[in-house]
């Protein structure tokens, strides 16, 4: 990174650094001992104060956004645990996209990364049908075992490759029906994201989650045809890809029902989509909608405990569910740090019978999953997973317990390679069980 002479006011360059949000960092320092990159390498600009003081300088012309820039920008997982603790209400997360998004238009990457990008986020994200051509390709690959081959070329570990878990049977991977009627007495309905990965990958986790809030008396209804809700675009500065795919969201969750509350069992998506008004603030015909869409989204472990979701839950839990005991859960960054929900998993869990569960020593720190920070920078990310495997063995959990896919599939691998017996279920395959067995 250079440097140039100090200019005092800002440059053209604003374009590419949300300014305005720079200057409410007050350079405390207290984001520096949450910040997964500043705790691997010990330097400032790998800090959330680093990069905001980088970004700032390169906005008042003091600091070429050269590629030293750019990587410190990439190295960041956005986990924002910083802004949990940040006295000014720092917004880094939003800040740290405005950035990726626009050195993606003003230096785009070589050929090859750029059809990459093409493929990952155009033909395969928002495409139920690239998602299952790429679902089926992977099934080959672990099948044949060219996927272990193809590591050293994709800059993966072979050990990584080796546990990544197998592409689950088609039986898993059905979608929901178009509505799961209520259970009993009904008492509202609510719309549920599929989403784009878990469907493939986790669809035994929606299934799980649809029949749990049908049991408190809730008719769960599905969204046709729906996909992605640009999270991952956003969170690797595909910003415009991401606005197009919040309102194709907005506009196909609202052709379903225009006001009732929307279930996420994806952290990821969840933190995003709640996000959509400030995403589309700018978009007249869609700021004041995905305001309004923004306000309904709800993550599962919120919806199940509201007092009559929860009244309707407890008397169904039972003991004998299978589950090996105690349990830990792990807070998915982009719900504890990007929601705001912390309280509501646990309580869930300690409502079911027959299973202890054990708090484990920095739960609420990043895996190193980050989207797809873990395809993208597997050494750093598994680096960062490292200090969490070590407190899950101290934990003496027997089983681990958690909500985001990405943190769901890096779980495993660690587990997996550290040749750890640590099943890793999303909650609501926990209560699924624990209703199952008093059926």
């Amino acid at each position: 990174m250079s440097t140039e002479g100090h200019r005092p006011h800002p440059s053209t360059k604003t374009s590419l650094i949300d300014h305005a949000r720079s200057l409410d960092c007050i350079h405390c320092g207290l984001c520096l001992t949450t910040c997964p990159t500043y705790q691997l390498t010990g330097s400032e600009t790998s800090s959330p104060r680093g990069r905001i003081h980088l970004m700032r300088a390169v906005a008042e012309d003091r600091l070429e956004p050269d590629a030293g820039f750019a990587e410190e920008m990439d190295f960041c997982l956005v986990c924002r645990h910083c802004e949990s603790v940040c006295p000014a209400g720092v917004e880094f997360g939003a800040m740290m996209e405005f950035t990726r998004s626009s050195l993606r238009e003003q230096q785009p990457p070589g050929p090859l990364a750029r059809f990459a990008r093409w493929v990952g986020f155009r033909r395969i994200l928002p495409s139920r049908f690239g998602l299952k051509a790429a679902v089926l390709g992977l099934q080959l690959g672990q099948t044949l075992g060219l996927i272990r081959l193809a590591a050293p070329l994709l800059g993966l570990r072979g050990s990584v490759m080796r546990h990544l878990p197998k592409v689950p049977p088609r039986s898993e991977r059905r979608p929901l029906p178009a509505v799961t009627p209520a259970q009993g007495e009904k008492r509202d309905r609510v719309l549920v994201l599929e989403g784009c990965v878990m469907p493939e990958l986790f669809g035994r986790v929606n299934h799980a989650v649809a029949r749990t809030l049908s049991a408190t008396g809730l008719d769960v209804l599905s969204v046709p045809k729906h996909v992605c809700c640009g999270a991952l675009h956003a969170h690797n500065g595909e910003m415009k890809d991401a606005e197009e795919l919040a309102r194709e969201t907005i506009r196909r969750f609202d052709a379903v029902d225009p006001s009732a509350r929307i279930v996420v069992d994806s952290a990821g998506c969840g933190a995003h989509m709640r996000e959509y008004g400030r995403l589309l603030a700018n978009d007249p015909e869609y700021a004041a909608r995905a305001a309004a869409f923004g306000a309904r989204v709800v993550d599962y472990s919120e919806e199940l405990s509201l007092p009559a979701a929860r009244a309707r839950l407890r008397p169904l839990l039972r003991a004998g569910h299978g589950i090996e005991g105690p349990i830990t859960w792990d807070d998915p960054c982009h719900l504890c740090h990007g929601q705001g929900v912390v309280d509501q998993p646990r309580q869930l869990l300690d409502l079911v019978p027959g299973l202890e569960r054990r708090e484990m020593t920095a739960a609420n720190s990043c895996c190193g999953s980050a989207g797809i920070y873990s395809v993208l920078r597997p050494k750093d990310s598994l680096d960062v997973l490292a200090p969490k495997l070590e407190h899950l063995a101290k934990s003496g959990a027997k089983t681990l317990v958690t909500a985001n896919p990405g943190c769901h599939q890096q779980w495993l691998v660690g587990i997996g390679r550290e040749g750890m017996d640590v099943p890793v279920l999303h909650l609501a395959e926990v209560l699924d069980r624990a209703i199952s067995a008093g059926e």
